[in-house]
């Protein structure tokens, strides 16, 4: 048994206690079947057989006492208990001849007794009744009629010692399962107790033993000692265990030492990323200087420049030939434009450099304020803005309106020719995100330009036909970054354009109970109109 498993074991050790607590349960219930059989035989047929019996004694003593009262009186009325025995009796007998059925001895004494009776009725009894007078009936009691009825009374008394013995013997047979069931039961506790502490003793040499000599070694191995070997005795599961370990720990050495390799490695690389940071530091100062040198000292002399042609424009416009007022022209838009552009690269720089700090933005409100500022536009172009189920999203109120801003009028920009606008702004949630989609019915872009319009100072088209610095995408991709998100073109549409970008949903405080405000059953949402023609529940249009 050295090379079994503990499995085989543990099996094999319940197996033999199955096989005898089931040997001890089948004769259990063969002998608890005997048990109730003699409890039955008690309890359904010798108690009411003795009892019928000590009846028909009675019954027999009430038809002897009759006959002798109606042979002394005369009276017939004496005669009562001789009838009532009679009845008795049958009645009696009748009842206990199927609880003789297995006992036949019994029966023929029952029967002896039975005939004796009626030989008794016939020879005495019925004679008795039949006289004339009770002088004639008291010659019909003789010394041979009551000798013939003490015959009947020893029979009965004979019947009666019969049921006795009947019953003493199931009794003893009764007595004699009882004590066999007990001491069946008494084995099965001795099996099973027996089973128990074998089954303890072989765990305790078997399992507890080596487990905690395997423990052991594990925790030396635990404190820092990775070079100790880990062995294993026992069964062969906790050798195969024991291997496994020791092959976790010689894993773990190796791991060890990648690691430590790995930690200089990335020390140097430390000190590595931290002189690029401090240049980065360096690099984002320069940046910051440059930025104030744009917005200052670069900017002043442009205005001049552009100033003064613009003066020179108006003041001599038409004094010089066509090529001089056209030279002007020239300088004055490339002045302007300059200016745009420097405005638009230092909007650019300082999104997520100069910051206000994430608040809870309502975008309903950002599109009622991004609908006023570009309601000229709108105007112009007789074209209408919508929005509807717009969430609050976390972010800074005034990049989330430049970023609709530049959506929206890129809308109204890119405009098919004699088709009035129409923009629409809606949001779905995804997961985690809100998927803001901004869908106009425009030229459209085509599938291959859908990741240029996002470069910056990218163009699709030719500034004299449709004017701008080309920043705007830039910087609403930027700001969408800024706030965690992404932006892009959906090429899946048959007409116009559709920019979709993602905003994180605001997070609900758990410990927030306050329940949202209501609305009224039957009353629709408030909605914003600009034209005072009533719109659609849950939806607010800004139109021309």
């Amino acid at each position: 048994m050295r090379g079994w498993t503990l499995r085989r074991r543990v099996g094999t050790l319940t197996a033999l206690v199955g096989v005898v607590l089931v040997l001890i349960a089948v004769v259990a219930a063969a002998v608890a079947a005997q048990n109730r059989n003699h409890l039955d035989t008690l309890l359904d047929k010798t108690g009411p057989l003795r009892t019928n019996a000590a009846a028909l004694q009675t019954a027999l003593l009430n038809q002897e006492t009759g006959i002798r009262g109606y042979a002394v009186s005369g009276d017939r009325s004496d005669l009562g208990p001789y009838t009532a025995g009679v009845a008795t009796e049958r009645e009696l007998v009748a009842g206990m001849r199927p609880l003789l059925a297995d006992n036949p001895d019994i029966a023929h004494q029952l029967d002896r007794v039975e005939e004796q009776a009626q030989a008794w009725r016939s020879s005495v009894a019925e004679k008795v009744v039949a006289a004339p007078d009770a002088a004639t009936a008291r010659t019909f009691i003789t010394d041979q009629a009551r000798l013939r009825f003490d015959e009947m009374r020893a029979s009965l008394d004979e019947l009666q010692q019969q049921m006795l013995e009947l019953r003493d013997s199931v009794a003893a047979k009764a007595r004699n399962t009882g004590n066999t069931l007990v001491f069946l039961l008494v084995v099965a506790a001795a099996v099973i107790i027996v089973a128990g502490v074998g089954l303890l003793l072989s765990l305790n040499r078997v399992v507890i033993g080596p487990v905690t000599e395997l423990a052991d070694q594990v925790r030396d191995v635990r404190r820092g000692d990775y070079s100790r070997k880990i062995s294993g005795t026992g069964p062969p599961e906790l050798s195969r265990l024991a291997a496994d370990i020791d092959s976790m720990r010689q894993q773990i050495a190796a791991d060890l030492a990648e690691v430590g390799a790995a930690r200089e490695r990335i020390e140097w690389v430390n000190g590595q990323l931290q002189r690029q940071a401090e240049e980065l530091i360096r690099s984002n100062r320069d940046l910051e200087q440059f930025a104030y040198v744009a917005s200052h000292d670069l900017q002043e002399p442009l205005r001049k420049v552009a100033s003064f042609c613009q003066l020179l424009q108006r003041r001599y416009a038409g004094q010089l030939d066509e090529r001089a007022d056209q030279y002007i022209a020239f300088a004055v838009d490339g002045a302007q434009r300059m200016q745009r552009l420097i405005n638009d690269l230092l909007a650019f720089s300082r999104i997520g450099r100069v910051t206000a700090g994430f608040t809870e933005v309502d975008l309903d409100k950002v599109m009622s304020v991004v609908g006023s500022q570009t309601e000229s536009a709108r105007e112009y172009a007789g074209g209408e803005l919508v929005w509807h189920d717009l969430p609050t999203v976390l972010g800074e109120d005034a990049l989330l309106t430049n970023l609709l801003t530049n959506l929206v009028s890129n809308s109204f920009k890119f405009r098919r020719p004699g088709v009035p606008p129409r923009i629409e702004v809606s949001a779905r949630r995804i997961g985690d995100d809100w998927e803001i989609s901004c869908a106009d019915n425009g030229i459209g872009v085509e599938p291959e330009f859908a990741d240029k319009i996002f470069v910056i100072f990218q163009r699709l088209h030719s500034k004299d036909a449709y004017p701008g610095t080309g920043i705007g995408l830039a910087i609403a991709k930027k700001i969408v970054e800024y706030h965690g998100g992404r932006i892009w073109v959906d090429a899946d549409v048959e007409e116009g354009t559709v920019i979709r970008f993602t905003l994180p949903v605001v997070a609900v405080d758990p410990t927030d109970d306050a329940p949202a405000a209501e609305q009224p059953p039957g009353q629709a949402e408030p909605t914003h109109d600009t034209t005072g023609v009533e719109a659609q529940p849950g939806m607010k249009e800004a139109a021309a």
